[in-house]
Parts: C-alpha cells; structure tokens; sequence
C-alpha cells in the first residue's frame, strides 16, 4: 500500500464535478494549488489529502458519506483495491474482536479516523459490507463479482439451506455470500487470487460463519479432496487455455471421462460433481457455446446417461458483466452409482426478459421438475422437460431454445390482439409527445446542488437503505427495487435477510438508483411500498420543490456526469447532481412537461415491446403456413 494517496488531474475534475480544463486553469491561477508529488510532466499526480483540503478552503469539494470518502482514499492509496479492502477489513475485525493488529496502523495511519467513524456508524459488519460494494462495482484493477440477484438464483437451485455449502472459484465471496443469506449452515471456498480469497474469508468470520476459504488453484491443488459437500455453487473462469489438463489426463475427479483441454467449464463441472454427496446439487455458470461444443459431446452425453445433469437454463443477456449473451446456469445433481438414470431433462429458456422477473418463474418450475422430474412439462417458449434418449442425438446440444415446444398461437386472436394493443399504444404517441418551444432566453439561470437543498430544508435525502437483519417476509408490504425503477414497473422486491430499515414510499417521493447504467429517476405515484437496497428517496417539501419538476432535472446528461463517482459511470453520489433555481409555479409548469415526457417514454417502450412480438409472430406464422398475407391464394 501506498504510504501517500495520489490522484491524477482528470480524477481531480471529477472528484470537483468539472472539466479537466478547470482543473489546468486552478493550477495556473491559484498559487497555492498543491504541487505534483509523482507521475510525469504530461500526466502529473498530486496528493489526494492535500488536493481535498484545497477543494474543501475553495467551496469546490462536494459533501460525501464517510463511505465514500474512505473507499475513495482507499482506492487511490492501494496498489490493489482488493489487498487495500483487505487490510482496513482486518482492522474491521479485530476491532469486533477487541483489538487492532499493530502491523497494519502503519499502513493504514491516515485512514484510522474514518474507518472508526464507519465502523462507530454501522459496525465492523455492515463497514465491510459498504465499502465490499464499492469495490464490487466495476472499475480499474478490480475483477467482476457475481451480481447479488444471479447469486441468489444460483444458491435457490442448489437448495443449500440447511447444509455445507463449496464455492471453489469464490472470486471475492459473492456466491457464498448469497449462500448465507439463503441460510447454508457452514460455507467453504477456494480461489486463486489470494487477495480476492481474503475478502471472501474476512468477510465470513465477520458474519462468524463456521468454514474455510483459502487460496489455491481448485483444479491443481484441490484444497477439498476426499470431502463432499451438501451444494457446490461456482460461477468458474471461461476460455482458461492452461488449466492443466496434461498434469491432469487420469484425474479421479473425471467421473464420466477425461475432460478434452479445449472444455476447461467441463473439468469444474466434473470437480463439482466430486465435491458433492450423493444427491447434493451443484448450480455452475457457463457460457453457452459448452451446451453444443463438439468437443465436450462426450462428457455432455456421459452426464446425461449417468443421471448427473438435471437442467439447462439460459438466462437474460448481460447478467453478469462483462459478457453480453445469453449465460447458461447449469443444475447438476450427484446420482448414486445403483441408481436408474432419469428418464427426463430440464430445459429452460429465460433469455427473453428481466431476470429479476424470471428468477421467480425458473426457481418455481426446477422445484416442480425437482419434485417430479417424470413428469412431462411443457410451457411453451419457456421450459420443457426433455426425454433424455431425445438428447442423446448426433449433436448432444443442450441449448434450452433449440428444444423449446413451438409458441402455438401465433395466428388468430393472439396476433389480432397483439396488432390491437400496438396500434393503440402508437395512437397515444401524438398526444403524450412534449410540446415545448425554443426560449427566448437561452442562460443557464442558477442552479443548486442536491445537498445543499437538503441543508435549505427543501428536500429530505433518505437511504439507500443498510444491511440489516430483518427477518425474511414473504407477506409483508411490496419493496421498490432498482429493476422496478429502470423499468417503470410497481414494487416487486420481498423483504428478506439482507434489508435493513424498513422506509415506507410516499406519494411524490423521487428515488434514484444509486447504481445505474444512467442516471434515473422516478416519482411515487402510490403509496404501499417499502424503499429498497441501492436507492436514494429523495422526499421534496410541497412549499419548496415540485417532485416532477426535481425528476426531471436530475436524469439529465450534464448531472449523470456530475453525480458519477471516481470509480466509473455506474455509481452515483445523488447529491452531487444540480437542480435548476426556479419559482415553484414555474416548476409547476416544467415538471408536467416532465411528467408527459415520462408517459412518452413508457407508451415509446410499450410500442417497442409489442412491436417486435407483432414482428415474431406475424413471422412465425407464414413460416409455418398458419396464416397469409392478405391476397395471397393457396
């Protein structure tokens, strides 16, 4: 670690929401900006305190949660994020266990302020757990983690509650994360990247977890040999070219056959089927080219005959960054040796939605397959329960929408009320379209920041929401979550044992997602919900702030690139974002233009959506002859 943070001229334009050329002229006319202490002529680097300091005497420096300015000076003062977030992660727990190692004060001297405040704040726990989200958003030098949701869906299908549960590519822990969250009794892992392994192991004795993480190559140097687990849940590397296949030809963890060197994703589904008691489940993350490789056939067909692969699922593209297709999850359950191989398959196909949406539907159909799995299933588009001899065909291709049944109403009322609803969608177009006109006076006018509205007592900033330890309740009210506000959908989320405050919704609350392709707002029309994890509630005061009016103003593209954080576009600190200085009957006026604005964007979405199924139908249909173009004769 860097004995002195450092940050670059373009890191100081977006710490100071500005242009970098703003930055060129406080060096040129301030005499007292701080003087470069690294870095090159072209490309200097100055010191992060002495930077801060400068912006703070300056009025330049936006207000930040002791969060954020920790993890900030965290980043800039780690060579690596991951080792940086490990370090104050051991303070966090010896400061739970009554005490603080002395090597790292040295390291961590100038950080030991905030790091008290977080952790005084939210206990050691949930001050790992902010700044372990922080690191978990993309940025340089920090690897993807498994999204919260995807995780969650993994650990459902694999049923760990109530049992031991082996993640053995456990990156920085999400997945076992998840696992205690579904309630697994003890949770186990292995990873390459020591750093990355800490986290995970720092992160379970926090929780105190009974288990072990450590660090390792898992098809190498199996760190579990000779054990099996209840569940084995692992998201593992794609395309690896030198995992080991030579050292490894006559493995016994090849239970159905020799992996081939060009299918490393099939040796670590072989090594979760070995790590397993006879019939756990394990869930594996795969790209979808392993379910038709011709080289994998074999082990495909060997897992077929033998019982262990029991379902295929393609999820929605762009799950888990950075790859943009349709991922497959994988359901593998160890069959006992006497045991008859089954006589079915499950094959889902979920890649056409939301998987906040479609988790629930595929959690609800495994589970129905699980308990019966002779049964047949066919929902069409959707999932099908595949007679296994079916598969077992030249080409041993498990891809879920090539053995899909047929949509069967493709013609007939279905495509007549499809063409219904699209026209009548596109018929509200010209009247929801925003009538507006160039003004006369093209000044920006003056603007304020959200944070300071919030000190004038025009707004209230409440959330995001902590971790807590709120019992799961599935009865309980509705919970707003992100997807639900990048969508323009009602609440959709469930209390479970990750929320913390339970913050009702009121009508002409604006929430914000705190993380976010772009920057999205959104007004409460209801009440009934709960604010859920990652969103601001910005609550306007009637006498100062119009809701639609502050909606508007905040999705714009100059506050999307005010409010993003140092560590990319996806995070935003909402309180940096501006908002224009206007009388409350003119905003008025500008948030029911904001407002119609919105009903346009929905009714453009809804026309999008039905016009591409109107496209697939209407094709689908003349393929196969069930209906005609109008003229057409037989």
């Amino acid at each position: 670690m860097q004995e002195t943070p450092t940050i670059t001229a373009a890191e100081i334009a977006r710490l100071a929401g500005v242009g970098r050329a703003a930055v060129s002229n406080w060096r040129k006319r301030h005499a007292d900006f701080p003087a470069p202490v690294g870095g090159t002529a072209a490309s200097p680097e100055f010191d992060l305190i002495q930077v801060e300091q400068w912006l703070r005497g300056q009025g330049k420096l936006p207000e930040l949660a002791t969060a954020d300015r920790l993890w900030r000076h965290l980043a800039a003062a780690s060579e690596s994020p991951a080792a940086g977030l490990a370090a104050v992660g051991a303070l966090l727990l010896a400061r739970q266990r009554g005490g603080r190692p002395r090597r790292a004060d040295t390291h961590l001297a100038p950080l030991l302020p905030d790091v008290d405040a977080l952790a005084d704040e939210l206990g050691p726990q949930g001050a790992f757990d902010e700044l372990w989200q922080r690191f978990s958003a993309p940025g340089p030098g920090r690897q993807f983690a498994t999204p919260d949701d995807l995780a969650d869906l993994m650990v459902g299908l694999a049923d760990v509650g109530g049992g031991s549960v082996l993640d053995p590519a456990a990156g920085s822990g999400a997945i076992l994360r998840a696992a205690v969250r579904a309630g697994c009794t003890s949770a186990y892992g292995q990873e390459l990247d020591e750093d990355l392994a800490t986290l995970a192991r720092l992160w379970l004795a926090l929780r105190e977890v009974p288990g072990e993480v450590v660090a390792g190559d898992s098809l190498r140097a199996d760190a579990f040999a000779g054990r099996a687990f209840d569940a084995v849940v692992c998201h593992p590397p794609f395309g690896a070219t030198n995992w080991g296949d030579e050292e490894l030809g006559h493995d016994p963890r090849w239970i159905v056959g020799t992996t081939p060197r060009t299918e490393p994703e099939l040796a670590w589904a072989q090594h979760a089927l070995a790590r397993l008691r006879v019939g756990g489940h394990a869930v594996l993350l795969m790209p979808p080219t392993v379910a038709s490789r011709r080289a994998g056939k074999r082990i495909r067909s060997e897992l077929l005959r033998w019982g262990h692969l029991r379902a295929v699922i393609a999820l929605p593209p762009g799950v888990a960054a950075p790859h943009g297709v349709p991922l497959h999850l994988w359901v593998l359950r160890r069959a006992a040796a006497d045991a008859p191989p089954p006589a079915r398959a499950l094959l889902i196909d979920a890649a056409n939605g939301d998987l906040a949406e479609t988790s629930p539907r595929v959690l609800a159909a495994w589970r129905a397959f699980a308990a019966a799995p002779d049964a047949e299933v066919e929902e069409a588009g959707f999932a099908r329960a595949v007679p296994v001899i079916e598969l077992l065909d030249e080409e041993v291709d498990l891809t879920p929408a090539r053995r899909q049944p047929v949509v069967g109403e493709a013609s007939g009322e279905h495509l007549v009320r499809t063409r219904e609803r699209l026209a009548a969608v596109v018929g509200e177009l010209s009247a929801l379209m925003p009538q507006v006109t160039p003004a006369p006076d093209e000044a920006d006018g003056q603007f304020l920041t959200v944070g300071e509205l919030a000190r004038a007592g025009a707004l209230q900033l409440i959330g995001p929401v902590r971790a807590g330890s709120s019992e799961p309740s599935p009865d309980g009210p509705p919970v707003l979550t992100v997807q639900d506000v990048l969508a323009g959908g009602e609440a959709s989320g469930r209390i479970d044992d990750r929320y913390g405050q339970e913050i009702a919704l009121a009508v002409g609350d604006v929430v914000v997602p705190m993380i976010a392709r772009q920057l999205t707002a959104r007004v409460v029309a209801a009440e009934g919900a709960l604010l859920g994890r990652n969103l601001y509630l910005l609550r306007p005061n009637p006498a100062a702030l119009d809701p639609w009016f502050l909606a508007g103003q905040l999705r714009t593209s100059a506050n999307e690139k005010q409010a993003s954080s140092l560590s990319g576009t996806l995070r935003f600190d909402i309180r940096r974002a501006q908002v224009r200085r206007l009388s409350l009957d003119e905003q008025r006026v500008h948030g029911e233009a904001f407002r119609r604005l919105d009903a346009f964007e929905s009714a453009i979405r809804r026309a999008a959506s039905l016009g591409a199924e109107l496209v697939q139908l209407t094709a689908d249909g003349l393929a196969r002859g069930s209906i005609r173009p109008d003229g057409a004769t037989r």
